[in-house]
């Protein structure tokens, strides 16, 4: 191929520049889409039109919103001159995105990578109307055929206000990049750069990145190739979401079990997922894990973990979204025999746990520096062959949930380190089959018990109000259906009730009880990242400024 130049030239007040490559194809952006079909209305809503400069030199570029706050598009459309280096930050030049839903929003980060030419583009307010693009985890064969999209020049049209499509050919797919070609007449054009590229099932696979521009309005009238290149992106899920993780607000962690390891996501603020990634790669090998607990503290989440050994580790996930090692807890606080379940909860900036170890249950505090008190029996004397325990914190004090026998019992540590006795919830709130599973949440003054029963073919919840007082048991088939759950796990985000639960049919659901009493839909949870089915689940909330 040979190299191949556009000098700038102005129209309609967009500079258009385009860059010389290596490989003899030209930037298909900066400065105006591709050459089929107008998009059809409500069709890839989550297409943006990205403009970079001032109004005398500005250049016109595609992006596709992954959530509501952050854009992916090819770096080069943010480089200040062409083939430099993008730095992270804030954009050189002012950028803007227009969603499809009208509202211009001003782009006040970037955050580029180092091996292929994507971006992404944080928005300076989230788009709460839009959705993200669904993502591929594999590349695309040979052969497939894939739909790109973009806001740049047709055969006709200089600026077009709409997106349009195009249908291409996989040629070829390297560590960093997919090699394309347009079916029949369809090309890349100026301002397809960092547009979408997606396969049969509508998931992003690529961004574009250049072309040859064969039959773009204005492009040499001799140059016929429609090929392009797109930079690959199935593989950049956890560099994806680790920006997404730095979204400011409250933030739903959540460890899920599955195979022989723990693997940790994000519920954004937005109501988005992260993936999730595993945290024995992560931290360090355990030899495998079989349940967790979890509990925010300052922006970051301490999570316990029962290895399958029966030990039990301590970790911390700073809000930077880097790990410490584990910490063997039992080697801090004494060994326990024959543990089979662990919660935790934070008061201030302790960590309050609560072990269930040979039919007792165990509690231990690890304190801001990291000292550990020596687990001490909570339930001798009072409850036998404790099956499951629960923790919540309210008004500074530690509530405790466990089941005995079957049924479920409260008691509270009071802030001078007194245990109150253990009370029989089912005396208070009603009767229940069998517990199997329990969990707890403090919300204001209220601790929310949430438990299923029956060997989880039942869910109920109920709430401990200030004065002592317990509402009855309320079935939670309403809003999750007729489910069997596996576990379950519940937390206060940002005074709401959280609840997410797994399924023997092998799916999370989650759902939210909001301040207002009603309860929003159950979502099933997408488990991009974990390699089986989900088991043993726990979520705790962050506050991440």
């Amino acid at each position: 191929m040979t190299e191949t130049r556009l000098r700038p030239a102005r129209a309609t007040g967009l500079l258009v520049t385009a860059t010389a490559v290596a490989v003899g194809l030209v930037s298909a952006g900066p400065a105006q889409a591709v050459v089929g079909p107008e998009t059809p209305a409500g069709q890839y809503a989550f297409t943006a039109k990205l403009v970079v400069g001032g109004e005398a030199n500005s250049r016109g570029c595609t992006a596709t919103l992954v959530d509501a706050n952050w854009l992916l598009t090819a770096a080069s459309c943010f480089a200040t001159t062409p083939g430099t280096t993008v730095p992270a930050g804030k954009p050189a030049l002012k950028s803007t995105a227009t969603l499809s839903d009208g509202k211009t929003v001003d782009i006040v980060e970037i955050a580029p990578r180092a091996d292929r030419d994507v971006v992404l583009a944080r928005l300076a307010t989230p788009s709460a109307a839009l959705t993200g693009v669904k993502r591929a985890n594999v590349a695309p064969v040979a052969g497939a055929e894939l739909t790109a999209a973009g806001f740049g020049r047709t055969r006709t049209e200089w600026v077009p206000d709409k997106p349009h499509t195009g249908s291409f050919n996989v040629n070829a797919a390297d560590a960093t990049s997919l090699s394309i070609t347009g079916k029949g007449t369809d090309s890349l054009c100026k301002g397809d750069t960092g547009g979408p590229l997606l396969n049969g099932a509508g998931e992003l696979v690529g961004v574009n990145s250049r072309s040859w521009q064969g039959g773009c309005y204005a492009a040499d009238p001799a140059e016929t190739r429609t090929g392009a290149i797109a930079a690959r992106v199935d593989d950049l899920r956890e560099w994806i979401d680790g920006y997404r993780a730095t979204t400011s607000g409250w933030q739903t962690e959540t460890l899920v079990q599955s195979g022989s390891s723990l693997y940790q996501g994000i519920r954004l603020p937005d109501g988005s997922w992260t993936g999730f990634s595993d945290v024995q790669a992560k931290v360090n090998d355990l030899g495998g894990i079989r349940s967790s607990a979890a509990a925010g503290i300052n922006g970051d989440t301490h999570v316990l973990a029962i290895s399958n050994s029966g030990g039990l580790s301590h970790t911390i996930r700073k809000a930077d979204g880097t790990w410490g090692r584990f910490g063997d807890v039992f080697a801090a606080a004494n060994t326990l025999g024959n543990l089979t379940q662990v919660s935790a909860v934070s008061i201030g900036y302790d960590l309050h746990v609560v072990a269930v170890a040979d039919g007792k249950a165990f509690h231990t505090v690890r304190n801001a520096a990291g000292s550990w008190t020596p687990f001490r029996d909570v339930s001798s004397g009072s409850l036998t062959h404790v099956t499951a325990a629960a923790t919540a914190s309210v008004r500074g004090e530690l509530q405790v949930g466990l089941v005995s026998g079957g049924r479920p019992y409260h008691s509270i540590r009071q802030t001078n380190g007194n245990w109150l006795s253990w009370g029989n919830v089912s005396q208070a709130a009603g009767s229940t089959g069998p517990i199997t599973s329990i969990s707890m949440a403090g919300a204001g003054d209220g601790t929310h018990f949430v438990v299923a029963t029956d060997n989880g073919s039942r869910q109920y919840h109920t709430l401990r109000n200030p004065d002592g007082t317990w509402t009855a048991f309320g079935d939670l088939k309403p809003y999750f259906g007729s489910i069997t759950a596996t576990s379950l796990s519940a937390a206060a985000v940002n005074g709401e009730l959280q609840i997410a639960v797994t399924t023997a049919d092998g799916k999370v659901l989650h759902t939210t009880r909001h301040t207002d009493r009603t309860w929003g839909a159950p979502v099933t949870v997408p488990l991009e990242g974990l390699p089986g089915a989900p088991g043993t689940l726990a979520i705790t909330a962050t506050l991440h400024s």
